[in-house]
C-alpha cells in the first residue's frame, strides 16, 4: 500500500512514499491453527489414556502362594475283583429238574443251586440199601444163632466121642478075650475116628461163628461192602444237588432246566464272599513311589460320588511290557454294598504327602520339566522373574522350597500376553487359586 501526502520538512510539492508491515504473533498463530492442535491433543491424551490402562494398570487374575498340607498321588483305573472265583460243574451227567437261582443272586454256603433228575440215583440207594441190610441180618445171625448152634454141635460131638472111645475101649477089650471078633474092633475104630474129626469139625465151627473168626469176618466184610455201597448210592443221589460251595454273589449263570449237566461242564460261575480287592494297572514310570501298605481312595464308575478306603498289598514283580505298566492290588477293609465282581473303579493312591509347606499351583511354573524353573511374580504393581526351587509334586500344586514366600503372587504361566516388567494390577481369588 501506498500513501501519498505532504511533507513538513521537504516543503510543498514534495511525495514521501512508504509501506505498512507488521509482524505475526502467538496469539494469531494459535488463533489460526486452533482446529489442529486441539485434534492433536487430544489424539495424544487417548493415546497415553489407552497405554496406561493396557500396560500401566492392567487387571491380571494372580495365583498366591499358601502354607498347607500337600499329598503326591497316583491315579489311575481297575476292577473289581475276589481273591478266588468258584466255578460250578455238575460231578455227573443228568437232566436239569430246577435252577432255583438267578444271575446275582446272593447265596449261602451249601445251598442249592441246581437239580438234576434223580430217579437213578434214588432206585440205586434203594438197593444198596437192601443189601445193607441183608449183610447185617447175616451179621446178626452169626452172633444170635450160628454160634449157639455151633457149640451146641461142638457139644454132641464132644459126647459122642467119649461114647465112642468107651465103645472102642470095651471092644478092644473083648477082642483080648476072645469074646469078640477083631472085626468088631475095627469097626469100633472107625466109629471113634469119624466122632474125633466131629469135635474137630465142631470146634472150628465155633470158632468161625465167634467175633474174629474167618465166617464171622466173612458176613462183617460183606456188610462193608454194603455199607460202601449205600455210600455211593448216596454220594450219587446228593450229587444231584448242585450246591454253594461258599457264601458269595453268582455272576454267571449257563445252565437252565431241560439241560442235560454234562459233568465236568460250567454250569455256573460264583463270586465268593470275603475280602474285596481291586486290581490296578499303573504306569511303570509311577513304579518308584510305589510301596505297600500305602492308602488310597477308590470310587465306582456307576456311583463316582461315593469314596471308600483301600490298602495297597500287592506290587506284581513283573512289568507288562506291552502296555508298559505294572499290576497292583489293593485291599478294601469296608467294601460298600454295590460293589460288584469286574466292576469298573477309580483309584487314587498316596504316595507321598507333605505337611504344612509353602504350596503353588503347578500351572504357575515355567520350564517346570527343567531344572531352572521359575515363576512370573508381581511386586509393586510390576511382573519380574523369580526362580524357585521345588519339592514334592501334586497333580495340581507344588512344594515351594525356597524362592517365595506365603502370600506372594503370580502370573498363571498360560497367561501369555503378561510378561516380565510389565506393570498389572494383581486380581487374586481363593487362595493359591485364580479366577
Amino acid at each position: 500500500m501506498r500513501r501519498i501526502g505532504k511533507g513538513v520538512a521537504g516543503g510543498a510539492g514534495t511525495a514521501v512514499i512508504g509501506q505498512d508491515r507488521r509482524k505475526p504473533t502467538l496469539v494469531s498463530i494459535v488463533r489460526r491453527h486452533a482446529p489442529g492442535i486441539a485434534l492433536a491433543l487430544a489424539i495424544a491424551i487417548g493415546g497415553a489414556t489407552l497405554v496406561w490402562l493396557r500396560v500401566i494398570d492392567k487387571p491380571v487374575d494372580v495365583y498366591s502362594v499358601v502354607r498347607g498340607n500337600l499329598v503326591q498321588s497316583v491315579v489311575a483305573s481297575g476292577q473289581v475283583i475276589t481273591p478266588q472265583r468258584a466255578s460250578i460243574a455238575s460231578e455227573i451227567t443228568g437232566r436239569v429238574a430246577r435252577v432255583p437261582v438267578d444271575e446275582g443272586d446272593t447265596v449261602r454256603r451249601d445251598q442249592v443251586l441246581v437239580e438234576l433228575d434223580q430217579s437213578d440215583e434214588r432206585a440205586a440207594l434203594a438197593q444198596a440199601q437192601a443189601a445193607r441190610a441183608q449183610a447185617q441180618a447175616k451179621l446178626a445171625q452169626m452172633t444170635a444163632s450160628a454160634l449157639p448152634m455151633a457149640m451146641q454141635s461142638l457139644a454132641q460131638a464132644q459126647a459122642n466121642l467119649t461114647q465112642a472111645e468107651r465103645t472102642y475101649q470095651r471092644t478092644s477089650d473083648l477082642v483080648a478075650s476072645h469074646f469078640v471078633s477083631p472085626s468088631q474092633l475095627d469097626d469100633a475104630k472107625r466109629n471113634l475116628d469119624i466122632a474125633r474129626s466131629q469135635v474137630r469139625t465142631a470146634q472150628l465151627q465155633v470158632v468161625n461163628a465167634r467175633p474174629g473168626g474167618a465166617d464171622y469176618l466173612v458176613a462183617q466184610t460183606s456188610l462193608r461192602e454194603a455199607e460202601a455201597q449205600v455210600t455211593v448210592a448216596e454220594a450219587k443221589l446228593a450229587a444231584t444237588l448242585i450246591r454253594a460251595p461258599s457264601n458269595g454273589v453268582l455272576i454267571a449263570r449257563s445252565v437252565e432246566s431241560g439241560d442235560v449237566a454234562q459233568a465236568g461242564k460250567e454250569l455256573l460261575v460264583l463270586a465268593p464272599a470275603g475280602e474285596t480287592q481291586l486290581v490296578v494297572n499303573i504306569d511303570e514310570r509311577n513304579l518308584g513311589k510305589l510301596a505297600l501298605g500305602q492308602k488310597a481312595l477308590a470310587s465306582a464308575d456307576a456311583f463316582p460320588g461315593d469314596t471308600f478306603a483301600a490298602d495297597l498289598f500287592y506290587v506284581n514283580p513283573g512289568i507288562d511290557a506291552v502296555r508298559g505298566a505294572v499290576q497292583v492290588k489293593l485291599r478294601v477293609p469296608d467294601p460298600p454294598a454295590y460293589l460288584r465282581q469286574d466292576m469298573t473303579v477309580s483309584v487314587d493312591i498316596e504316595v507321598a504327602r507333605r505337611n504344612d509347606v509353602l504350596i503353588a499351583p503347578a500351572d504357575a511354573l515355567h520350564d517346570a520339566a527343567t531344572r531352572e524353573p521359575w515363576v512370573l511374580t508381581v511386586h509393586g504393581g510390576r511382573t519380574a522373574k523369580q526362580p524357585v526351587t521345588l519339592g514334592l509334586r501334586g497333580d495340581s500344586a507344588v512344594e515351594i522350597v525356597s524362592g517365595l514366600t506365603a502370600g506372594d503372587v503370580m502370573v498363571p504361566a498360560t497367561n501369555v500376553r503378561v510378561r516380565e516388567g510389565q506393570h498389572v494390577r494383581p486380581v487374586t481369588f481363593a487362595a493359591g487359586r485364580a479366577r
